[in-house]
């Protein structure tokens, strides 16, 4: 029995198998509403057979977006329109659906991927003042974000609340608040970002406080069965920044205030990073925050093979592996990983007839006559 199409459990939700699709940008979204394009994308992803698909980041507020077309959940327009997408999903799929909410900080007000990625001047069509923990630009030549007051931080925690509530009325089975890749709540808890000389800012303890009062809005906004749990980065890769230790005393702070598990990334802080790339490369960081702590962990990174997602899996480094750019590369992935393991998989009736024949069992529940 393949170990990576074992059903998880996260709280309440019970997951298929071990397979994630991890949260992933489209900057295609129109005034942060869900168009076309999200129903086209989520919905193909939906029928990959994974355990779980996370949808992108999802702006609370339409200052915390990166771009003018990131996705929002901060109004009832984008309340509808993602509403239609997950619809969509639930009529043809059984895949469980989560999303990512997110705030920018100050990375916010940018480029499109494609567009080149630079900040949008604040006076600049399509630009915005982004807010952050302190006025300290993400890059040389930035224009500085705003530092939050104490009402602009209570703001922020009920735009975080507030989405959450709206992922409850859509019909989401799990929120991951993004903790990572160098956007607000990573900002917070970074030193390189974060240079308060208040209650927000200096200490650890400190650093961390913000990221759990938003952790402790959300977790109160929604049911108790509804699992939430925290994507971080687990170091930003820069001397002097936030580590693994910190994220692992972060995930036992997390812990104690009901995390169902820990999503775990690294980077995206500060353009000084030098990442040591290589397959599996942030695995290590899952596993020891799961040996630490308890928690379950999911590793992302470079997890491109069946065997290796097995092995990461089986040997207990992780619970589970999130895939991204390579699910979007081959959208059938969880199928051909099934194959190659000797699994099955769920597949959509009017796919049932593309199995190979050389795996005859691969889709679960297939009972298919042949005119």
């Amino acid at each position: 029995m393949s170990r990576l199409f074992e059903p998880l459990q996260l709280g309440a939700l019970r997951l298929a198998n071990r397979i994630v699709i991890a949260p992933m940008c489209q900057y295609s979204a129109e005034e942060g509403n869900a168009t076309d394009w999200h129903l086209i994308h989520l919905g193909h992803l939906a029928l990959s057979g994974a355990g779980l698909l996370i949808v992108e980041a999802t702006a609370v507020s339409a200052v915390g977006r990166i771009t003018s077309g990131d996705l929002g959940l901060y109004s009832d327009d984008n309340e509808r329109a993602l509403a239609r997408v997950l619809a969509a999903i639930r009529a043809y799929s059984p895949i469980a659906v989560a999303v990512q909410l997110a705030h920018a900080g100050r990375k916010g007000s940018s480029r499109a991927p494609w567009d080149g990625g630079q900040q949008v001047a604040p006076d600049a069509p399509g630009g915005w003042l982004a807010e952050a923990p302190s006025a300290v630009p993400h890059a040389e030549g930035e224009h500085a974000p705003a530092a939050l007051d104490d009402e602009g931080l209570a703001r922020v925690r009920q735009q975080f609340a507030d989405a959450a509530r709206r992922a409850v009325r859509i019909g989401f089975e799990g929120i991951e608040l993004h903790f990572a890749h160098g956007y607000l709540l990573h900002q917070f808890l970074s030193p390189l970002a974060n240079q308060r000389t208040d209650a927000y800012g200096g200490s650890l303890a400190n650093r961390m406080r913000f990221p759990l009062e938003v952790f402790d809005a959300v977790r109160a906004a929604v049911p108790a069965d509804l699992p939430v749990w925290v994507r971080i980065s687990a170091t930003d890769w820069v001397p002097g920044g936030w580590d693994l230790p910190d994220s692992i005393a972060l995930a036992h702070e997390l812990k104690a205030r009901g995390c169902a598990a820990m999503h775990v990334s690294s980077g995206g802080v500060s353009p000084q990073q030098k990442i040591a790339l290589g397959a599996g490369y942030q695995v290590p960081f899952a596993e020891r925050i799961r040996a630490e702590t308890g928690l379950p962990t999911v590793a992302v990174g470079l997890v491109t093979e069946p065997e290796q997602a097995e092995a990461i899996v089986a040997s207990g480094q992780a619970d589970a592996v999130a895939l991204a750019r390579a699910m979007l590369y081959d959208p059938r992935w969880p199928w051909h990983a099934a194959a190659r393991l000797g699994a099955q998989v769920q597949a959509p009736k009017p796919y049932w007839r593309s199995q190979p024949r050389e795996h005859k069992d691969l889709f679960a529940g297939l009972h298919f006559g042949q005119r």
